[in-house]
């Protein structure tokens, strides 16, 4: 048959996991079996845009400069309205939402048009720490009513299969997991960049880093982090923190470090590309959000052979494996945060063998080949399925 059509929208290509897949699967797709339009819209302002990546793999976005995150009535109607007219004209087989706004308007669109596979990819969810809870009820009703019109439902684990299944969104027959791919070579090569980063930093070799790599906002729970550190640097002076991101809460969390006393502790890199080199000098990387899909970050830092300790949220579970792969704490609990940071920071050679074990893990399952094989068998069995069916 002629080349699969797939149309990709996300709605924004902020620096962040979400961005990076759908990049790496528009650029990385056989081009002899597949071609994608990949469908964008606008950053909101400091996010940091992965754009120039996706120019630079040779993906020529399609922008929609009203498809942006807020609601917006007259916005959302007429990108609406655009979808469907694109899909009208370019006529794709398979339409494939990325993230909620775009999987909202997508999918709308698509059946509207008359596209008879839609797809959407619950990166996470927003059902928790994003919105107030008559806002996050509202989302969940609309979820659960693009369910029954969407062919396929992909999450990036298991553990957020069940959790969808639990919140009534779609069911066991149309769940499918399609854990995330990332180009994870450099990390897992990282190691000769080993002390690059402390000469840059002035540093003198004899301090433990601590990373955390994320976005600044709220859901990313860097006040926790802060107060961690607090905890930890009493009991290793010689120990610096890394706040690798930026975003909204920088200037905020700025100030609370300087409030805690931890001025020359806390560095703020900001946007860094370079994150090889962050990985190869950190002696721990950290996550402390509130609620997650599947965090790049982790998964960067297993591939790198660094250890971690992470919040048990959402797909985290799925990667971390407690005492084997790193440490788990509740979320939002300062103090448990600090207490497996110092187990690790204090036991090398536990931190070592955890780390050994993480990368195993990590690497090539989240490699960016793996996830361009199950996603090209996923799309030539959704379209198999189709023919079959419109066949006499």
């Amino acid at each position: 048959m002629d080349k699969i059509r797939i149309c990709r929208i996300i709605t924004r290509l902020n620096i962040g996991g979400p961005a990076q897949h759908v990049i790496l699967l528009s650029a990385g797709l056989p081009r002899e079996e597949f071609e994608t339009l990949l469908v964008i819209g606008k950053e909101e302002e400091g996010e940091g845009s992965l754009f120039d990546l996706a120019m630079a793999k040779g993906c020529q976005p399609f922008l929609l400069p009203r498809l942006h995150r807020p609601i917006g009535l007259l916005d959302d109607l007429l990108t609406l309205v655009a979808l469907f007219r694109l899909f009208k004209r370019w006529k794709p087989h398979i339409v494939h939402t990325h993230t909620s706004k775009a999987g909202t308007l997508g999918r709308l669109a698509a059946r509207a048009a008359g596209v008879l596979i839609v797809v959407h990819t619950f990166h996470g969810h927003i059902f928790e720490g994003y919105f107030s809870p008559w806002q996050a009820t509202a989302f969940l009703t609309v979820e659960r009513l693009l369910a029954k019109f969407t062919t396929r439902i992909i999450t990036l684990s298991e553990g957020q299969r069940r959790e969808l299944l639990a919140r009534k969104i779609g069911n066991e027959e149309k769940i499918v997991v399609l854990p995330l791919g990332l180009e994870l070579d450099p990390f897992s090569a990282c190691a000769a960049k080993s002390g690059q980063l402390r000469e840059e930093l002035g540093l003198l070799g004899e301090e433990k880093l601590v990373g955390i790599v994320g976005r600044l906002v709220p859901i990313k729970g860097h006040e926790i982090f802060l107060q961690a550190a607090r905890v930890v640097a009493e009991r290793l002076p010689s120990c610096r923190f890394l706040i690798v991101g930026d975003g909204p809460e920088r200037l905020k969390l700025q100030g609370m470090a300087e409030a805690l006393g931890l001025s020359s502790e806390v560095l703020f890199l900001g946007w860094r590309r370079d994150l090889d080199r962050i990985y190869a000098d950190l002696d721990l990387c950290t996550l402390s959000s509130s609620n997650e899909g599947t965090p790049v970050s982790i998964i960067e830092a297993m591939a790198a052979g660094v250890p971690v300790v992470a919040t048990q949220v959402g797909g985290v579970k799925d990667l971390v494996t407690h005492h084997e792969t790193g440490l788990l704490v509740p979320p939002g609990d300062a103090q448990a945060l600090a207490s497996a940071i110092l187990t690790l920071l204090n036991d090398p050679e536990k931190a070592q063998r955890m780390a050994r074990a993480a990368k195993a893990r990590a690497y090539p399952f989240y490699d960016v080949k793996a996830l361009l094989s199950r996603m090209s068998d996923f799309y030539h069995t959704l379209v198999g399925q189709d023919k079959r069916r419109s066949d006499p």
